[in-house]
């Protein structure tokens, strides 16, 4: 019988939350575009939906961490579960109401779109808020929750766009009602306790989270390179369509097959992760899965046929994934605690602006010189995430997590962290 909290405790409990916020999630952000396209057979409206969709998101970060500071992660992910299970019944009662097409029908569905990306990207600050609590409770072990929860993102993204076609073929009330089903299955498995329990309100908004980005070097190092290597995997994301179906000559179902590929390889890195880390050490596997990463990303440059491309591309999301799992662990225990949301809402924003960037560089380079644009962009990495590295290094202290020992695994009630 365990009598006190352990640092596993309540392990499972996150993983399952964030398992049914992130898979709510990734299912209508690829619903919605389809669902519109199937509506009104316009690719121009599908496009309209997909920034609609987006825009909230951004915009969301303005205030989410700010919200995670002043009422504490738990009310704010549970909230907002309770608020998207709302507007999702609100939206299937509307559309049942209305004619399978029509304007009526296509402006509920963008406003759907709009609200659920908006309350994702909040709930979001709030859940990996949470991991990073239960990662400094592990301490010298915490890279063991960045890697399950590293994994269960880039579950749900692999299965939300397979989940939202198949549920858009049984009709769209199916669709929301899964989605609702699983956002109050998220709300549901907020702990009561965690919910009530006493919380410190902190002043908090984007100057603070700025403020202390700012006084806190190792920190700056780490976004420094986490946005380099967004950059190079927004181009690599953006030009692959271009590169199979212009250079290869390849059908767009191919580019579809890379991307499965990619994803079960990073799934299969991330897995690893976990364990190389508890042998080799953070920097070590951090290290090796940079020089990989700019490696693989300079080969898809110089790839002369589809299949050594895929590969490339195979490897390059699989040492991402690694990558991802590294960096994030680091920014878990660089942010401190007080106005950890705001500070984490102001790196989220910072590494996604190379998404961006990268359409309008694609926009602006002519088809021919994409491989070179790949190459540019494989260098800039390599160079900034030995920089990034070296000026962790330098700020090794800030970056060590406290001495906490997992207990071993035993055959107890609680269970290791790494348990699905």
């Amino acid at each position: 019988m365990i009598s006190s909290p352990t640092p596993l405790a309540g392990l499972p409990r996150t993983y399952v939350m964030r398992a049914a916020d992130a898979l709510a999630s990734a299912t209508v952000t690829y619903a919605i575009p389809l669902l519109v396209l199937v509506t009104t057979g316009s690719t121009a409206m599908t496009g309209v939906a997909f920034l609609l969709e987006w825009a909230p998101r951004l915009a969301a970060f303005a205030f989410a961490g700010s919200l995670v500071d002043r009422w504490s992660a738990d009310r704010v992910f549970r909230m907002t579960n309770v608020v998207r299970t709302a507007v999702v019944v609100l939206a299937g009662a509307v559309l049942l109401a209305l004619p399978g097409a029509g304007t009526m029908t296509t402006c509920v569905v963008l406003a759907f779109g709009a609200v659920s990306g908006l309350l994702a990207e909040v709930s979001f600050v709030a859940v990996e808020t949470l991991g990073a609590e239960a990662g400094r409770r592990l301490g010298t072990a915490a890279h063991r929750v960045q890697a399950a929860q590293t994994g269960i993102d880039q579950g749900a993204m692999l299965v939300g766009p397979l989940l939202g076609g198949l549920l858009l073929m049984a009709g769209p009330a199916v669709l929301l009602t899964v989605v609702a089903l699983l956002a109050l299955t998220a709300a549901a498995t907020t702990s009561a306790d965690a919910v009530g329990r006493e919380h410190r309100p902190v002043p908090s908004s984007l100057l603070t989270g700025w403020a202390t980005l700012r006084r806190t070097p190792a920190l700056g190092w780490l976004v420094g390179g986490l946005v380099a290597s967004n950059l190079t995997l927004g181009v690599l994301q953006a030009t692959a369509p271009i590169t199979v179906i212009h250079r290869f000559h390849y059908s767009a179902v191919a580019v579809g097959s890379v991307w499965s590929a990619a994803a079960v390889a990073s799934l299969l890195a991330v897995w690893a992760t976990r364990r190389a880390i508890d042998r080799f050490g953070i920097w070590s596997v951090g290290a090796a899965a940079a020089t990989v990463s700019t490696a693989a990303c300079l080969a898809t440059a110089l790839a002369p046929g589809f299949s050594p491309y895929t590969v490339a591309v195979a490897v390059v999301m699989a040492a991402d994934g690694a990558l991802t799992v590294v960096l994030r662990t680091l920014r878990s225990l660089l942010i401190p605690a007080q106005a950890f949301g705001s500070t984490l809402a102001v790196t989220i924003i910072l590494v996604l602006l190379p998404f961006p960037l990268a359409g309008a560089l694609i926009a602006v380079v002519p088809t021919a010189e994409i491989p070179h644009l790949l190459l540019a962009c494989a260098a800039l990495q390599g160079v900034a995430l030995s920089a990034c590295f070296a000026g962790l290094r330098r700020h090794r202290t800030a970056c060590e997590p406290p001495h906490t020992q997992v207990p071993a695994p035993r055959r107890e009630p609680v269970q290791p962290a790494d348990a699905r």
